[in-house]
């Protein structure tokens, strides 16, 4: 095999000057895991570099098997060689060096994300400081690992009181070691200690590793650069690829500057560019290109394609949440239903996991199979199972399981001690958990200290069940959340925790959408209706992706939806203050974009239930940037003139919302239509079932006989478009 053979010209001379101090920068679908993988293998085969001289670090177990099967087989045998995460190559290091570590024996431990967080939630506890400022010690924690600084560097540049924080730090730091323990950050830290403070250590593995790669080199931290940079000292032979334009993590810690330190660090670097994409048509490489040359901290670099031109990407504008995702997964099953595309073949990509849920309902309906990529279902989610929790036990005063989780949520210290005497109590009484606490909130002899952490839980409790009658559901709803006050739980300005309270709001806002669509619904219909669809899940590979941008960096889809695309959303509001917030949500667009090899849709509401009410929302900068028109009239989606075009006349229309281009159309070829499905046979009265929904009534015909209102006996009323909908008639 002719390894030289298989690449372009740029892949060919950076891997023919792979000595020395490399940089390549590689655009989207340029081919960067080819080319790392075939310089590596011609320096073996042809350079006659012995494998155990190798050291190639990535950012993911499935990136580095990658790596090491395609090597595999150019080839052959690859054991020696070190291929593998960063947090890996360090804890090979360490586990090989133990006896340097004092603190540490060799079945140190290490911890998980989870497993850490309970190790500094007991630190806190037992310096006796708020637990409700975990997360903020967490953070700083990890801050100072990843940017390699200690704690009083940060307590000095910090704008706030960061005493705390010291005591915790250096607390947590002695806890892992009292455990035998590391976590991800401290596997980073520990290691560059090694490296540093035993210089025979570091020695070792400076001339053993005469060539170093690292791909994804514009995520790396502080810390991980700094390691490599130790590594690599006496050979000098480190060979980087990373992409600027995809650095879309710098909130976890990446800094992709490191990009641009590399050719000063390293000096003198030779620089190469793969600007030849192999994914995507040129209509989407243009607008990628048009989009990314709107930031200025980057390489000047144009993508280009030797790719079909393809088709226009479309742009489209909507009346609301339900519109959008009822028109677009109507076209998802235009599209499949006449076998164009499987449902692999395509992907829903939004900025934040809140815009899920409509999606999530739709896809249901018409039993079109999907996957959450790199996250849970909305109702999965630890926010919404939480709210759930809370309203169960209006419904259900006897759910223990239901009461446990909320009862210290948000935190309102009732702690593990607190329970375990309080289910005691309960226990001795012959009581319900709840009724214990009732009991309790209105003063036992003895059990004075309990009564008071209960009492303001009760009382709220009691005052919400006396106003229950006269609110309407949604009424209700809202006033559980505020008397509970469970928003104050995610008032850290996080990502995270705007996410949390939009995925709130939106619970809030399915919430009134059931209560309108199904009249005099109680509490429990609409639980047993969302029980219901998050207990459905589908088995199978062929299943649509349903993800944020972030989940699916390195992923590729033949069809990509961005949803969402407004001011506010994509780009989100606070970069509107911060220019280098801008260009990291210009980078997660490109990178949404960048996704699609053959079809590209975006669009955007007209108005979107957020932040606890209905706006007017405004269409995103970055679609003007990219060259698409996004001011045309907006209309409703067109259920009858979906149909009439799509199966009717076996014609396929872009899609049956206004555009930002003309609504061109072609014939399918009689051999792929489907037999049509006559939708004349669904009467007013009739009994269905759906495969998921169960068994329902068609109470009205709707839309000129197009869809139906079918009120199900699990889930309430569902409007449903009959020519896709999965109904057998029953009577």
């Amino acid at each position: 095999m002719d390894i030289l053979n298989q690449l372009n010209e740029s892949q060919k001379q950076a891997l023919l000057n792979a000595k020395g101090a490399v940089l390549v920068t590689a655009g989207a679908g340029s081919g960067k895991t080819k080319l790392l993988t075939h310089t590596i293998a011609y320096l073996i085969k042809e350079q006659g570099i012995l494998p155990e001289n190798i050291l190639a670090i990535t950012f993911t177990n499935k990136a580095a098997n990658e790596m090491k099967n395609r090597i595999f087989q150019l080839v052959g045998s690859i054991s020696d060689i070190w291929i593998s995460t960063f947090h890996s190559m360090c804890l090979r290091m360490l586990r090989q060096n133990i006896g340097k570590l004092a603190d540490y024996t060799s079945e140190f431990s290490v911890y998980s994300e989870s497993d850490s967080e309970k190790l500094l939630k007991q630190v806190v506890k037992d310096l006796s400081l708020p637990l409700d400022n975990v997360k903020h010690y967490a953070t700083v924690i990890s801050f100072c690992q990843n940017h390699n600084i200690d704690v009083y560097t940060y307590a000095k540049n910090s704008r706030r009181d960061e005493d705390d924080s010291i005591k915790v730090y250096e607390s947590y730091e002695e806890a892992l070691i009292k455990n035998n323990a590391m976590d991800f950050d401290h596997l980073l830290s520990n290691a560059y200690k090694l490296l540093g403070s035993y210089p025979e250590v570091l020695r070792k593995y400076q001339e053993r590793f005469e060539y170093i790669f690292v791909d994804e080199f514009q995520d790396t931290n502080t810390i991980q650069y700094d390691i490599v940079r130790l590594l690599s000292q006496v050979h000098k032979n480190i060979f980087v690829v990373g992409d600027e334009d995809q650095c879309i993590y710098t909130w976890r810690g990446a800094n992709f500057q490191n990009i641009f330190n590399f050719k000063t660090d390293f000096a003198p670097v030779k620089v190469y560019k793969l600007e030849q994409n192999y994914r995507s048509t040129k209509t989407i490489i243009d607008t990628a290109n048009k989009l990314i040359s709107n930031n200025f901290e980057r390489f000047d670099k144009v993508l280009w394609t030797e790719n079909e031109q393809g088709k226009d990407i479309e742009c489209n504008k909507y009346y609301d949440e339900q519109n959008e995702a009822e028109s677009i997964v109507a076209k998802i099953w235009a599209m499949t239903n006449k076998g164009e595309y499987k449902l692999s073949d395509i992907a829903i990509l939004m900025r934040i996991n809140a815009l899920s849920l409509p999606f999530e309902q739709k896809l249901l309906n018409y039993n079109i199979p999907y996957r959450i990529y790199g996250g849970f279902k909305f109702y999965e989610r630890q926010e919404i199972k939480n709210l759930i929790s809370y309203l169960r036990i209006f419904t259900n005063p006897s759910d223990e399981t239901a009461l446990l989780r909320i009862i210290n949520f948000p935190k309102r210290g009732i702690g593990d001690g607190a329970i375990l005497r309080l289910r005691q109590y309960a226990l001795d009484n012959n009581l319900s958990l709840l009724n214990a606490m009732k009991n309790l909130a209105n003063g036992v002899d003895g059990y004075s200290q309990l009564t008071q952490k209960v009492k303001p839980f009760i009382s709220s409790y009691i005052k919400l069940e006396e106003q229950r009658p006269n609110m309407s559901l949604h009424e209700f709803v809202t006033a559980v959340i505020d008397e509970y006050a469970i928003r104050s739980a995610y008032l850290d300005s996080t990502d995270e925790n705007m996410e949390k309270l939009m995925n709130i709001d939106v619970f809030v806002n399915s919430v009134d959408e059931f209560e309108k669509a199904n009249g005099n619904a109680t509490l429990s219909d609409y639980l047993e209706s969302i029980t219901l669809e998050a207990d459905i899940d589908y088995i199978g590979d062929e299943t649509l992706t349903l993800s944020t941008v972030h989940s699916v960096k390195g992923l590729e889809f033949k069809v990509v939806f961005v949803v969402g695309v407004e001011e506010g959303i994509f780009p989100l509001s606070r970069s509107s203050y911060s220019q280098k917030e801008t260009e990291e949500e210009r980078r997660l667009m490109y990178v949404a974009v960048t996704r699609a090899k053959e079809r590209l849709f975006l669009s955007y509401a007209q108005s979107r239930y957020l932040h606890g009410k209905r706006s007017y929302t405004t269409p995103s900068k970055f679609l003007d940037e990219m060259g698409l028109d996004a001011s045309q009239k907006q209309r409703k989606f067109d259920y009858t003139s979906f149909i009439h075009r799509n199966l009717e006349n076996n014609i396929f229309i872009k899609q049956a919302v206004t555009t930002h281009s003309s609504m061109d159309s072609y014939t399918v070829a009689d051999k792929n239509e489907k037999e049509k499905k006559d939708i004349s046979i669904y009467k007013v009265g009739q009994k269905v079932n759906h495969p998921k929904f169960g068994k329902g009534e068609i109470v009205d015909i709707i839309d000129n006989g197009v869809c139906a209102d079918i009120v199900f006996e699990n889930v309430g009323k569902k409007t449903l478009i009959l020519e896709i909908a999965p109904l057998e008639i029953l009577s």
